[in-house]
């Protein structure tokens, strides 16, 4: 079984990175134009959290599959509900379907044309994404990053790649990544990014520098590895097991997403194959769970 998973040669997530940052270079976004006052708007998992960075500005309500009926029975001028899924599937057309019979108008924000959740919702709005390892989501949510704060794909580039990864990060059992206070939801997906690719074995942890101040480094560890994004960093962690990278002013939640997945790919790269050797098994297992074919390429 394991080396039928390995021959699938599945890319590492800097490549990822890469790849989606040179699709946005040549792709024309959708435009939201949304007239919702008080819309909810909500998703699962990475999805949720790209609805808080997208709609951070609006007055709006969000949620995710676990708690948007308790924000609806508590909240009641809610006047229309933005539901984002990459693939519309999953959990998506079960919500979809439970706000068209409340009578709540919905559009969906997602990457497939043919999404289960299309026939329920008033408008879809459909974005560009490149074929990518099931759990990757690189070129599906940040596409909808770029969409929104339209930060040049081309310089996301530059900066990765005048950025320095050292090359013993393999020493390292622990990686601390410390972002600015106003990239907190980018934070959830790096965070998620470590469950999904290192599960128990690497210990990944994410935080702002107003969270590190709160007893998050009591305990310390000459394999911890600590990268400050955005924050120079100068008194975590012994200074050789260190990497800051100074963010440009354009800087936006793209920016730092991008950046950050990078660096987490690098990470991946220089330790043993835990995601790529595993990931076939539990696309059966979550097969099983949403009784619909999931496979570990996401076409």
């Amino acid at each position: 079984m394991k080396s039928k998973q390995k021959s699938l040669k599945l890319p590492y997530l800097d490549k990822v990175v890469i790849d989606a940052l040179n699709l946005f270079k040549k792709s024309k976004l959708p435009k939201l134009n949304l007239k919702y006052k008080r819309p909810l708007v909500l998703g699962s998992g990475n999805a949720a959290v790209t609805g808080r960075i997208i709609f951070a500005d609006k007055d709006a309500i969000f949620a995710d599959e676990g708690n948007y009926k308790q924000k609806l029975k508590a909240i009641k001028n809610i006047d229309g509900a933005i539901l984002l899924s990459a693939s519309g599937g999953k959990h998506a057309p079960i919500i979809a379907k439970d706000l068209k019979k409340r009578k709540i108008e919905t559009v969906l924000i997602t990457n497939n044309p043919n999404a289960e959740a299309n026939q329920f919702v008033k408008k879809s709005f459909f974005y560009p994404k490149n074929t990518e390892p099931y759990t990757y989501n690189t070129s599906t949510y940040m596409g909808m990053i770029l969409g929104k704060t339209k930060e040049s794909p081309q310089k996301i580039l530059n900066l990765i790649k005048k950025t320095k990864t050292p090359k013993n990060l393999k020493k390292f059992n622990a990686f601390y990544i410390i972002v600015p206070t106003e990239f907190d939801n980018v934070r959830e997906l790096f965070q998620t990014k470590f469950d999904e690719l290192f599960g128990p074995i690497i210990n990944g942890r994410v935080f702002t520098i107003e969270q590190t101040k709160h007893a998050k480094t009591v305990v310390p560890s000459d394999k911890e590895f600590f990268i400050g994004l955005g924050y120079n960093n100068k008194l975590f962690g012994k200074k050789q097991n260190r990497l800051n990278v100074t963010l440009p002013k354009s800087a936006g939640p793209a920016t730092v997403m991008a950046l950050g997945y990078y660096i987490i790919g690098q990470i991946q790269k220089q330790h043993p194959n835990y995601f790529k050797n595993n990931i076939t098994n539990y696309t059966k297992q979550t097969s099983k769970m949403f009784k619909s074919t999931i496979k570990p390429i996401v076409e």
